[in-house]
């Protein structure tokens, strides 16, 4: 970090001579390949810190840490140190530590790819076992029939989600059901001795509860957010700051227990899949605007329904904001109906965005909906 002047390719020879060096004989035993890969890794933590801090980005910049052998659960190969079997059932690794041939069991078909397709081998400790990744040079593009539809959505945490035709998702609250089960395992976790092989069993056991909690998360944010690009043409979501939210110390863990970034990730990995736009918009007073004429309407976070005294709109709070955001979402893209003209589909409004306040406010309000 405090030499200057030194960069990846300096890192990456660096490795040849940690292999030579008698105090790491853990590094003479693990495939050249791997530790190009570690290096690679390093850097790539090291450049990220110094863009953060090139850029200002607020907040933590990401100071790079050394990995315990604990907490470092990866292994990486590139073209050697490993090789397939002839009916793809069957990995062997053929670095110093001898670790041997592992049955692989799976879903995936590996005879659907060509061995040249496999750019690396990922090996992944995991609180229930090891998994084998394997990375493949291959776009994901799928082709989806256009619905003409379209969708703004609004991220809560009384419900999960809320559409802009007034559509609610619940939220799931893994963390919360599995609150009583971590905290019993926590607290036996405790009391046992350090060092001890007690101490071992019940880490595993809680670790084992956590990483089930975050499937479930995952498993959720995956098949919402294909559900919903699958059945529009254009996605607009909010912008949201979460660092910024979760100061809210009365809020911060229900807010990070909802994972709504997980959720926005996947929903703008499937947009690009499917060819579907997927627009962030500001989320500068989307609850407080009316949806039907635009006035503001102002209300605090436990008035769960917006009431507007102009145009007399009644409706969920939720449903509102998601009116708002389609609408600000298409005055960007435009209505095309279908999306296929559209180049990029993640789209960012950034500081081009219309005032706080719309400027719809003049025109005829709709008839009242309640």
């Amino acid at each position: 970090m405090d030499n200057k002047g030194i960069g990846r390719y300096e890192l990456s020879a660096y490795c040849a001579i940690l292999a030579s060096n008698i105090e790491f004989p853990f590094v003479s035993k693990l495939n050249s390949m791997a530790r190009q890969a570690s290096a690679e890794r390093a850097w790539s933590a090291i450049a990220r810190f110094f863009e953060n801090c090139k850029k200002s980005k607020p907040g933590k910049k990401g100071y790079p840490r050394f990995r315990k052998e604990q907490t470092n659960g990866s292994v990486e190969y590139k073209t050697s140190g490993w090789r397939l079997s002839e009916d793809r059932r069957y990995i062997t690794f053929s670095d110093g530590f001898q670790a041997g041939t592992f049955k692989l069991w799976g879903t995936r078909d590996l005879h659907f790819y060509q061995l040249k397709q496999f750019k690396r081998i990922r090996v992944v400790r995991r609180a229930d076992g090891y998994y084998c990744q394997f990375c493949i040079d291959q776009d994901r593009i799928e082709k989806r029939q256009p619905t003409n539809k379209t969708v703004g959505l609004d991220v809560g945490l009384n419900y999960f989600l809320t559409d802009s035709d007034g559509s609610q998702v619940e939220n799931p609250r893994h963390l919360r059901k599995s609150e009583k089960s971590l905290k019993r395992l926590q607290r036996r976790f405790s009391k046992t001795k350090k060092g001890s092989q007690n101490r071992v069993k019940f880490r595993n056991k809680l670790a084992r509860k956590h990483l089930k909690v975050n499937r479930q998360r995952k498993d959720f944010a995956v098949k919402l957010a294909r559900c919903v690009v699958m059945s529009n043409d254009i996605v607009a979501y909010e912008d949201l700051k979460v660092r910024n939210m979760v100061k809210n110390h009365h809020l911060a863990k229900s807010i990070h227990e909802a994972a709504w970034m997980q959720f926005r990730q996947w929903v703008e990995y499937f947009g690009k899949v499917f060819g579907v736009a997927t627009v962030a918009v500001p989320p500068h007073n989307t609850s407080q605007n009316c949806s039907n004429c635009g006035q503001v309407v102002k209300k605090s976070l436990s008035t769960r329904t917006h009431s507007c005294n102009k145009c007399g709109m009644v409706l969920d709070r939720d449903h509102n904001a998601a009116r708002n955001i389609l609408e600000i979402g298409l005055r960007t893209v435009g209505h095309t109906g279908t999306l296929t003209s559209v180049d990029e589909n993640d789209l960012y409004l950034g500081d081009a965005n219309p005032p706080s306040k719309p400027t719809r406010g003049s025109r005829k309000p709709k008839k009242a909906t309640s």
